[in-house]
């Protein structure tokens, strides 16, 4: 390994050197081919082009990487709980690669570090850390194959992360939860914008969740989606003994 490190830093750069001391701390083995590595943490913002003239951004490598993402989690499920049906491990691989769960593991591995982009790091929304962890995955596999890939999802979300007993318990979305139950109960619900404005430059979205033509809960949050959601929560809470009735 030491030889290996002393060839690589007379070939590379002092900067490709950094670049590649940090990717293996992280990846847990030493990359091969920097190029996928740096293409999965630039922007499109960066406005960078191949030879060919197709854009060179992490969205790509994003698809490739959740793509493997999913196919070694279902892996793992499907020999780890042999008692789930097709229903049973869709959910729970959804629970595992769940956008909430990818913002946590790109935060973790503190990968917005790397990312080259023209707009400021603060202003990127949480789903960034995500799409960069995913985007790596992407480019483990171009630099080393399904196996490394593998390796890594092991090592860095499977064993430290999934606990099957845990996650059956986990609720990905109040939303779904409270809709489910609503079909379910024959129960009229809707969601409605009740304030849509901005306080210190930031936009913010009033949600009030209704059923039975009677308001159930409130929220406020930066987006639609997450102003729902959270209401949702609420209304969950409020009627948790019925949903979870069986």
């Amino acid at each position: 390994m030491r030889i290996l490190k002393k060839i690589f830093s007379k070939s590379r750069s002092l900067e490709d050197g950094i670049f590649f001391n940090a990717l293996e701390k992280i990846l847990g083995f030493p990359p091969t081919e920097l190029e996928s590595y740096r293409k999965a943490f630039t922007h499109r913002s960066s406005n960078k082009v191949d030879k060919e003239g197709n854009p060179m951004n992490y969205e790509r490598l994003e698809f490739l990487g959740d793509a493997m993402l999913s196919s070694v989690i279902a892996g793992y499920l499907f020999s780890k709980a042999p008692y789930g049906d097709e229903g049973y491990l869709t959910k729970m691989r959804s629970k595992i690669v769940s956008r909430e769960h990818l913002n946590e593991l790109g935060k973790d591995l503190n990968l917005i570090q790397f990312i080259e982009s023209k707009v400021p790091v603060q202003h990127f929304g949480d789903n960034i850390h995500g799409n960069i962890f995913e985007s790596l995955i992407g480019a483990i596999y171009l630099d080393k194959g399904y196996v490394f890939c593998e390796k890594f999802i092991n090592s860095r979300v499977i064993t430290p992360y999934v606990d099957i007993s845990r996650l059956e318990g986990k609720v990905i979305s109040y939303k779904s939860l409270v809709i489910e139950w609503c079909q379910k109960e024959k129960r009229v619900f809707h969601f409605d914008i009740f304030e849509d404005n901005a306080i210190d430059g930031q936009r913010l979205f009033g949600v009030r969740l209704s059923i039975d033509d009677k308001v159930i809960a409130k929220a406020r949050a930066t987006s639609k989606k997450k102003a729902e959601e959270k209401a949702a929560q609420r209304a969950y809470f409020a009627f948790q003994e019925k949903i979870n009735k069986k």
